[in-house]
């Protein structure tokens, strides 16, 4: 159903990203002129491809894409131009490897609601993540009123650049008096919006899928659907009450263990290779040595972090579906990419 906006415009950064196409699909159902900006132009044709599958040429024709780049000045300035609303997703994933976290997060920030700012839009929405909102007490639910601390160490930079990017927001929309909302996602899972070309979150799933990971660690997540994260930036968007405030958006706490018997359970034919075992801590805290994806989630070896996502449900009338579909619906998607690589080759 498409909705009355008068054609309104909206900027969405980070157009290949695993949220940011959930996100522009949301939009254009509600009847938006959407923009959004990528570092490269060659996989504009992809997103536009998708969108069109997804709800047709017409959808498709109002959606354009810029180049912008994090880390440089040029085209953000041109990319505001008579743009309303800018949905700020674009950040270097907690698994990307070799990304230059702070900085890329800290000056993508300050470049994006910089220009925000200047172009006058009516409201900006921060991705910014549950990092950072992390009680002092671990026994405690984290609500939006949690602001976590900077830390040291390799393991904290992900988090650090959340923390300080969202900082730097706040600081931003205080000086200029831009209208800023903040959304906190915790562990996203969900079928990519397209071809997943990159490691991310769902990596987690593929990695049981395709047996690389031989046993469970004693690692868990608060499980969260990508397009109901979609959904909420749009209500934070849309919303008058939404304006200077932080919304948490969480599902499910769910350990290895419990994901790998969603997908035994669910996916009889395609989760044969799922590991049942599992893995020692003082294994995990070896193998973390070599393994930097171990190393981040390492301080999280049996520990489970309560989310009260009450907030936005109450105040924005967020939903969330149900944690068992948001995996197998991850998995699927992997393994029809899969299945259509075989085929191809």
């Amino acid at each position: 159903m498409a909705y009355d906006n008068t054609r309104r415009t909206v900027l969405v950064t980070g157009g290949s990203g695993y949220l940011a196409g959930w996100v522009i699909l949301g939009l254009l159902e509600r009847g938006y002129d959407v923009r959004t900006t990528m570092r490269s132009p060659t996989k504009a044709p992809q997103l536009l491809e998708h969108v069109n599958r997804f709800h047709g040429k017409e959808a498709a024709d109002s959606l354009s894409v810029v180049t912008a780049d994090l880390l440089t000045d040029d085209g953000w300035d041109a990319a505001f131009d008579g743009v309303d609303f800018v949905l700020h997703t674009a950040s270097p994933m907690p698994f990307d490897t070799g990304a230059d976290f702070i900085r890329t997060a800290r000056e993508g920030t300050r470049r994006v609601l910089g220009a925000a700012a200047r172009a006058h839009v009516q409201r900006a929405v921060l991705t910014s993540s549950g990092v950072t909102a992390v009680p002092e007490d671990p026994e405690t639910a984290a609500t939006e009123a949690d602001r976590s601390h900077v830390s040291d160490g390799a393991k904290h930079v992900y988090p650090n650049s959340k923390i300080l990017a969202e900082q730097d927001a706040w600081e931003i929309a205080t000086a200029t008096g831009m209208e800023l909302t903040a959304v906190l996602p915790t562990f996203m899972q969900g079928p990519p919006f397209g071809r997943p070309d990159r490691t991310g979150t769902i990596d987690v799933v593929r990695r049981l899928l395709n047996g690389k990971l031989p046993a469970l660690p004693n690692i868990g997540w608060n499980v969260v659907d990508v397009r109901d994260i979609a959904q909420l930036h749009i209500l934070a968007m849309e919303s008058p009450v939404a304006a200077g405030e932080r919304f948490l958006g969480s599902g499910t706490f769910l350990w290895y263990r419990d994901i790998a018997q969603i997908l035994r359970a669910g996916l009889p034919s395609g989760a044969d290779k799922v590991p049942e075992r599992r893995m020692p801590d003082f294994v995990v805290r070896l193998l973390s040595h070599f393994n930097p994806q171990l190393a981040m989630v390492r301080h999280e070896l049996g520990r489970k972090r309560l989310v009260n996502s009450s907030k936005a449900r109450e105040v924005l009338g967020w939903q969330t579906r149900d944690v068992e579909q948001t995996i197998l619906d991850t998995a699927s998607s992997l393994l029809s990419v899969e299945s259509m690589d075989r085929v191809l080759h």
